[in-house]
């Protein structure tokens, strides 16, 4: 019953997205369009959805491989150091960061990225995203890498390995399904993110997908089922993803939380 209530926001997204604008005033809202188009994605594809198409890749590509690299070395200096007293201030410190929500800290962020004259910029959204990226994507690796026989470092101790070696020959080959699981999570939390672009951007050109809907939206007045399209155009790479790596990401959440 549940599936079936989330199905229908979607049939309808899917279904306006193919009607004329007056047959979208005329029909049913679940009816099938009587005279199905594909005029709406056309007039999408010819304004500057590729720009901002580009942009979101940029943002949620840059942040993914920032966040991605800097909690595993986080999360491994966390495993190698467990039982000393930075290594569980460390942690707690990242788990203290799942207590921080976004709306709470966005007025001394906009004035950090002020300050660094990173404002109007993509590189202003990828910094604090990958910034708020970091604790959930640390306590999974920390989890998933806690699985690892300790004999494993040890062999590689005695062969004259050092902690970078091990990092990168044993911890982040067995990592993989972990690494799989935070890449789409932090993906699709900063592919969706509205937030940060709306207060540190402010040029057409730098804006994102999530943004450009609403600009859509005041360009295409109250043509409803245009901005159908565009949305419906910026959930199939995403989309696309999760269908990619469904099954890295349930075998990641397991194996990452099996303790």
């Amino acid at each position: 019953m549940w599936a079936a209530i989330v199905v229908v926001p979607v049939y309808w997204l899917v279904v306006t997205s193919l009607r004329t604008r007056a047959d979208f005033t005329a029909d049913s809202p679940l009816a099938l369009p009587g005279h199905p188009t594909l005029d709406n994605y056309r007039t999408v594809l010819a304004g500057d959805f590729t720009t901002y198409l580009f942009n979101s890749v940029i943002v949620t590509v840059a942040t993914v491989v920032l966040t991605v690299a800097v909690a595993l070395m986080a999360a491994f200096a966390i495993v190698r150091g467990a039982g000393g007293r930075l290594s569980r201030v460390s942690f707690r410190l990242y788990l203290l960061g799942l207590a921080i929500p976004l709306q709470a800290v966005i007025i001394p962020v906009y004035l950090l990225i002020i300050k660094m004259r990173l404002y109007d910029s993509l590189l202003a959204i990828v910094l604090p995203s990958a910034a708020f990226a970091l604790p959930i994507t640390v306590m999974i690796l920390v989890s998933f890498l806690r699985d690892v026989p300790r004999s494993l470092f040890e062999a590689m101790i005695v062969d004259g390995a050092g902690d970078w070696r091990m990092l990168f020959s044993l911890a982040a080959p067995l990592a993989r399904p972990a690494l799989m699981t935070v890449a789409v999570y932090d993906g699709l939390q900063v592919w969706n993110g509205f937030l940060f672009p709306l207060i540190l951007t402010q040029s057409g050109d730098k804006a994102v997908l999530p943004l450009a809907l609403t600009l859509y939206k005041g360009q295409f007045g109250i043509d409803v089922p245009a901005t159908m399209a565009a949305v419906v155009l910026s959930t199939l790479p995403m989309l696309a993803l999760f269908i990619l790596a469904r099954r890295q990401l349930v075998a990641g959440l397991t194996a990452g939380f099996s303790k």
